[in-house]
C-alpha cells in the first residue's frame, strides 16, 4: 500500500504576542490516508457530504475552510440556521468517525521554547514538520509501506523554506533518525504543495481538524481550559486515530 500525509496548521509561526494564548501555540497536523482508499471512497464521500449540506455546481466546488465555517460566511452562511448547522455537525462527525485515516499532531509552546533556547530557537513550523516526518516515517517503516507528503501552500517564501526543510531531512535525516530510514519510507525527495482552492479533500480535513486536535492536546496537558463546543465533541470522536502514533507537545 501507499500512503499520503496531508499537512495543515493551526496558529502562526511567529514569535510575536506570546503572552496571548491565541498566538502562543502552533499546532501542525498530518493526516495519513491510504491512496487507493482515498481515491475510491474518501474523496467521493467527502464530495457527497458537501453536496448534501452546501449544494453547488461541480464546476465551482465548495472548499471546506474552518474559519469560514466557524464564522458562517460565504457558502456556509446557511449554517446560521441552527437546524442546518446541527445537521452539518452531525454529518461531518459521522464522516470523521467512519473514515479510515491516522492522525499525527505536534504542538509547540512558542513562548516556552523561545525562553529556553533564546536566539537559537528554531522556526516553530519547521521544527514541528521535522517531528511530524519522524512519526510518519516510523509508521511507514513499521507497516513496510511507502508514502509522500502534501502540505497546503502558504506563500512563495514560506513554501521555499518548507521545501528546504523537507529536503534536508530526506538528505541528512535527523538527530535520532538516519537519512536512509526516511528514504526507505518516503517516495519523493520533494515536498508536494497545493493551494486551498485546489479542492484537495485531505487538506480540507486537515484544515478542519487541526484546531480541535491542538486544543485537545493542550487541554489534556492542563495548558488551557476548553469549554463545551463542537470542536471538543469532535475531538472525542477521533482520539483513537492519533493517540497511538503521534501527539506531542514541544516546550
Amino acid at each position: 500500500m501507499k500512503y499520503r500525509l496531508y499537512v495543515d496548521e493551526s496558529g502562526d509561526h511567529n514569535y510575536n504576542d506570546l503572552d496571548d494564548v491565541g498566538h502562543r501555540y502552533l499546532g501542525l497536523l498530518g493526516i495519513a490516508i491510504e491512496t487507493d482508499y482515498y481515491r475510491n471512497e474518501f474523496q467521493p464521500k467527502l464530495e457527497m457530504l458537501k453536496q448534501q449540506h452546501f449544494p453547488h455546481s461541480p464546476d465551482d466546488p465548495i472548499v471546506l475552510h474552518r474559519e469560514d465555517i466557524y464564522n458562517k460566511r460565504h457558502s456556509f452562511g446557511v449554517l446560521a440556521d441552527p437546524g442546518r448547522n446541527a445537521l452539518w455537525e452531525q454529518g461531518f462527525t459521522n464522516f470523521v468517525r467512519d473514515s479510515r485515516f491516522i492522525i499525527f499532531a505536534v504542538v509547540i509552546d512558542k513562548k516556552s521554547h523561545k525562553e529556553r533556547y533564546g536566539n537559537s530557537a528554531q522556526h516553530p513550523y519547521h521544527l514541528c514538520l521535522t517531528f511530524l516526518l519522524e512519526r510518519y516515517k516510523g509508521l511507514l517503516n513499521y507497516l513496510r509501506c511507502k508514502g509522500d507528503v502534501l502540505a497546503e501552500s502558504r506563500g512563495k517564501n514560506e513554501d521555499a523554506q518548507l521545501c528546504r526543510v523537507y529536503s534536508y531531512v530526506w538528505d541528512n535525516g535527523t538527530y535520532y533518525n538516519s537519512a536512509q530510514s526516511f528514504q526507505s519510507a518516503l517516495t519523493s525527495k520533494e515536498l508536494k504543495l497545493r493551494r486551498k482552492v485546489a479542492n484537495v479533500g485531505g487538506l480540507q480535513l486537515a484544515d478542519l481538524l487541526a484546531h480541535p486536535v491542538k486544543m485537545d492536546i493542550l487541554s489534556s496537558r492542563g495548558k488551557i481550559a476548553w469549554g463545551t463546543c463542537f470542536g471538543k465533541q469532535l475531538a472525542a470522536e477521533f482520539q483513537n486515530k492519533y493517540n497511538l502514533y503521534g501527539r506531542k507537545l514541544l516546550e
